[in-house]
């Protein structure tokens, strides 16, 4: 991984193949990592760019609130470091949040969208009270939270047939400091409404769902592009579409870059 720093903290990222550069940015206890089995597919036609995002894999922390704004301001320093102007973003589950609130922020450096797993919705208030309970179960036992976190996050079926993969997962998320996952929630938890993204924003959007994601309710977040010309995919798995449906996702991509 190389590394450059954004308000003194350093941002870890990677860079590989060279083209249209796509953005990948992993989702909350995630790191870059998560997008391994896909670099080298993509980069074949494009230049990849993954970054773990403040508090999480070799990205230091900022502070004690990680805002979605706080994390897209360190993406565009990566980017500009790396003399990118334009990008197609892919954000999973919070990189979603942040990718959203990067269009918002940068909208001239934004060449397409893909929400993987997420939505422009902000928390309800149930939501926010899970956060809040969240924080006060991490803080009290680490290592529980993580394990029950990540395995929550997979359809049920495939707990069982996918439990080596699970274990590498939590492994990974292991790696995330208290204060990057204390610092995640609460800037998820107050977070900004930017449906309005999805009907205005002039570059192309994709939506990708899992219709038995146990994170996000599929019927309740298909609405959001009621309306509007976002494409839209769906898997019939859980909400860690990159590994419950990875070859269909693979594809699910690719096909999309093509219209971008």
């Amino acid at each position: 991984m190389k590394h450059t720093l954004h308000k003194n903290t350093k941002i870890a990222y990677t860079d590989t193949g060279k083209g249209t550069a796509l953005v990948l940015l992993h989702g909350f206890l995630e790191n870059s990592t998560m997008w391994d089995f896909y670099i080298e597919e993509l980069s074949k036609k494009h230049r990849v760019i993954t970054i773990d995002l403040l508090g999480h894999g070799q990205t230091e922390c900022l502070g004690y609130i990680h805002t979605m704004e706080d994390m897209a301001d360190a993406v565009q320093t990566v980017l500009t470091e790396l003399r990118i102007r334009k990008s197609i973003f892919v954000g999973h589950s919070m990189g979603g949040y942040v990718a959203l609130a990067f269009a918002e922020l940068y909208p001239d450096h934004v060449k397409g969208l893909v929400l993987l797993n997420s939505t422009s919705y902000p928390d309800s208030e149930e939501r926010k009270m899970n956060r809040d309970r969240a924080i006060v179960a991490v803080k009290q036992s680490y290592v529980n939270f993580i394990r029950m976190s990540i395995a929550n996050l997979f359809n049920e079926d495939n707990r069982e047939k996918l439990t080596e993969v699970i274990e590498n997962v939590k492994l990974e998320a292991l790696k995330t400091p208290l204060q990057g996952i204390v610092a995640a929630l609460e800037g998820m938890k107050i977070r900004k409404d930017r449906e309005v993204l999805l009907h205005l924003s002039p570059y192309p959007k994709l939506l990708i769902l899992g219709e038995k994601d146990p994170v996000l309710n599929f019927e309740e977040n298909k609405k959001q592009i009621e309306g509007t010309s976002v494409s839209f995919a769906s898997f019939p798995d859980g909400h860690m579409s990159h590994i419950e449906n990875k070859d269909q996702l693979g594809k699910v991509l690719l096909d999309f870059f093509k219209t971008v």
